[in-house]
């Protein structure tokens, strides 16, 4: 039964930017104001994070908008506490938008006498008094059970589908999606389907985290337009690396499509400098100045979507319905026209 409280965004210090374009949105879609929760989120000076919310937010259903990003444990506890204020100011209910969802590499045990932490933050999460969680391309899907709370996982595969048919529109059958390893290509697939087009593999050795010692490609990529899709950029060493060796194979070009642009260390230099014509990210992550500013790194924005999914949240309408390309293309009208 939907709602009859209106919907009520908070937000950290994680990404303002997305959420006051979410805020936004909601307006465009509502035909009434839907503004930021007027609070304060601060540390003290030891750096212990305090929170304070200036208005009644007692009965309403909120949507903390946070995604846990670098630095990932000080946007982390801003989550937590901003969830039990709300709790113990008598919220009805407490959604925690989290665009990016941080520890989601760490969702197994690789070796012995290691943590996962992903399930340590689930818990956190659901015991912070949270009901329900909202992401984005969580970096394994088993990640939503982790949680005991209702998990819904959005997708960034459709709104690339959208950018790749307005980019490529003049040459889609020379276009080829490229997975930069084997456990991406699903990922890779699902878009691949969405744009008709045929797949193809980079396959990875590491010797060690964070290096690659050997690339292979499964698949021929003579002549064609790739597009590596995967779900993180952090240091793009790996990412710059398949570029390379797709074109030592003999492709016309690469560009690559990353859900969460986390671009820490000397990624920025080295996707400017790189083969690479363009790097398309989404805003989970609020992106820096030197990404905003890099000739090769475009972002698209999450803001449309996010805000339909609160929408649908909060009136208890479906969410998957935003997978479909049909129901996503009006939300995007006049960006891919």
């Amino acid at each position: 039964m939907p709602s009859t409280t209106e919907p009520k965004l908070i937000s950290g210090n994680a990404n303002r930017p997305l959420a006051q374009a979410v805020a936004k949105r909601m307006s465009m879609h509502r035909g009434s104001s839907v503004g930021l929760v007027d609070a304060r989120v601060e540390r003290f000076n030891d750096q212990e994070v305090f929170v304070e919310i200036y208005e009644n937010v007692r009965g309403e259903d909120m949507f903390i908008i946070q995604p846990t990003s670098n630095p990932a444990n000080d946007n982390l506890m801003e989550l937590l506490i901003i969830s039990d204020t709300l709790r113990r100011s008598s919220a009805s209910r407490v959604t925690a938008v989290i665009p990016y969802f941080g520890y989601a590499r760490q969702d197994r045990r690789t070796k012995a006498r290691t943590p996962i932490s992903a399930k340590l933050v689930a818990n956190l999460i659901a015991q912070s008094g949270i009901e329900r969680v909202l992401t984005m391309d969580l970096h394994a899907a088993q990640i939503q059970g982790f949680f005991d709370i209702p998990v819904d996982n959005l997708y960034a595969s459709p709104i690339f589908a959208l950018d790749v048919k307005h980019h490529f529109k003049d040459c889609l059958d020379e276009v080829m999606v490229i997975s930069p390893d084997v456990g991406g290509v699903a990922r890779a697939r699902e878009l691949a389907k969405r744009i008709n087009a045929p797949l193809a593999i980079v396959d990875k050795r590491r010797e060690k985290a964070g290096e690659v010692a050997e690339m292979t490609v499964i698949g021929n990529v003579e002549g064609k337009r790739c597009i590596i899709i995967d779900d993180i950029c952090d240091t793009a060493g790996t990412l710059c690396k398949a570029a390379e060796v797709l074109m030592e194979n003999g492709a016309q070009e690469v560009h690559s499509y990353i859900t969460h642009g986390v671009m820490s260390g000397p990624a920025v230099e080295r996707v400017s400098k790189s083969v690479m014509k363009s790097l398309v990210i989404t805003d989970s992550i609020q992106p820096t100045d030197p990404v905003k500013n890099a000739p090769n790194i475009r972002i698209v924005p999450t803001a449309p979507m996010f805000a339909q999914a609160i929408l649908n949240i909060w009136g208890g309408t479906s969410v998957s319905s935003l997978f479909d390309h049909d129901t996503l293309e009006p939300l995007y009208e006049g960006m891919y026209s």
